[in-house]
Formats: C-alpha cells, sequence, structure tokens
C-alpha cells in the first residue's frame, strides 16, 4: 500500500485515478480547493482535503506533502487568465515539486501535455500561449530536482471508455481517453521503470503496463 497525494483532485482525470488507486488499496487523499467539491472526491474512496495551492507558500506546501509516498499534480488553471495560468500550472506547480523535496517526499508524477516542452512553437498572441509557457517551465524544474519524477505527456483528451491500450513516443499528438490517463498514472506509479522519463502517449494498442515499462 503506497499513500498518495492527488493536487487537483476534482479534475476529470483525478476523479478516475483515484478509484483504481484506491480499488488496489492505496490510501489515497485529494487537494480540492471548493469545499463543495468534497463530496464529489469522496464517492472515489479519496480523503478530499481542502487547500488552494495557488495561495500556499513551499512550506505550507511541505507541511501539506508530508507523511505521503508520492504526490501526482493534475491541477491546473483550467484556461483562465493568462496570469491566473502561470500562478498555477507554473508556480504552484514548481513549489509543490520544492516542498516534495524538502518534506523528504521523493516521488513525483507530473500530468503535463503531448505538446509540452521548451520549443513548443505556439505563437505569443495565441490565447495557449501562457499555458504552453507555464507547462514548460514547470516541467523543466521537475526534470532538474533531484525527485524520483515522472512526466506524463498524454495527447487530446477525449472522454471515451477505457481501452487499456496506448501507444508511447508517437511523432504526433493524437487523442486518448481520461480514463485511459488515469489508468497510465496508477500504473506508472507502481512502476519504478518510469522514474526519470517523459512519457508521450497516444490511444493505441499496446496494454499500459507494457508500454510505460
Amino acid at each position: 500500500m503506497s499513500r498518495i497525494l492527488i493536487i487537483g483532485g476534482h479534475g476529470k482525470v483525478a476523479l478516475l485515478l483515484a478509484p483504481l488507486l484506491v480499488g488496489r488499496g492505496d490510501e489515497v487523499a485529494s487537494v480540492i480547493r471548493n469545499a463543495a467539491h468534497g463530496p464529489d472526491v469522496e464517492q472515489t474512496g479519496a480523503a478530499p482535503v481542502i487547500a488552494d495551492v495557488e495561495q500556499l507558500s513551499v512550506d505550507q506546501l511541505a507541511e501539506l506533502v508530508t507523511g505521503y509516498d508520492a504526490v501526482v499534480w493534475s491541477a491546473g488553471a483550467g484556461g483562465g487568465s493568462p496570469e491566473r495560468t502561470y500562478a498555477v500550472d507554473r508556480d504552484a506547480a514548481i513549489r509543490s515539486m520544492d516542498a516534495a523535496a524538502s518534506a523528504g517526499v521523493t516521488r513525483y508524477v507530473m500530468v503535463s501535455y503531448f505538446g509540452a516542452r521548451r520549443d513548443h512553437e505556439v505563437p505569443a498572441e495565441n490565447s495557449f500561449f501562457a499555458y504552453a509557457e507555464a507547462k514548460a517551465a514547470a516541467d523543466a524544474h521537475l526534470r532538474s530536482s533531484a525527485l524520483s519524477w515522472t512526466v506524463l505527456g498524454p495527447s487530446a483528451l477525449t472522454l471515451g471508455a477505457p481501452t487499456g491500450r496506448i501507444d508511447v513516443d508517437a511523432a504526433e499528438s493524437g487523442s486518448v481517453s481520461r480514463a485511459d490517463v488515469a489508468a497510465v498514472v496508477a500504473a506508472t506509479l507502481h512502476e519504478p521503470a518510469t522514474i526519470g522519463r517523459t512519457i508521450r502517449f497516444n490511444g493505441g494498442e499496446v496494454p499500459i503496463a507494457e508500454a510505460i515499462a
């Protein structure tokens, strides 16, 4: 059994991830900003933790993550203003990494996106630019940390049924169901071969456990 903290616990992927982890015997807590979302989280079998990571310092975040075996970052500003996107997707994410390191919680899984990279080529006038910049910076910080990290880069997210199969390291972004993304996160947490790797993936033909090993 592992104790796992999901940051961004009311997101669509997180709500699918928590029951997978609970179902295999992990103890799961999900960080949410809005207390009204608590019942949704409880239905997954996870314990809701009310905290606004955008507002918390590194020390406060370290307190939040202490005692867990792994942190999953699945939070995001959700396409709000550029300022809020940088505040959540870049700054709060980076603080959470520093907090995990400070608290001795070495395993950290980042849910990023397929095209996240420094040379993302999204033009500055595009509304997606702030998100692309924020995710690239957060991912780079994680890779340069001493944490046992994995960066997951799913392609365009769908509401399709889980297939249990993906294709990794495809040249181009396709699509993948959120249910399969949740299954990839769950498998990643228990697969040491994913540590220190960036895994970009589409829906595909290879069983998840085999694809990420």
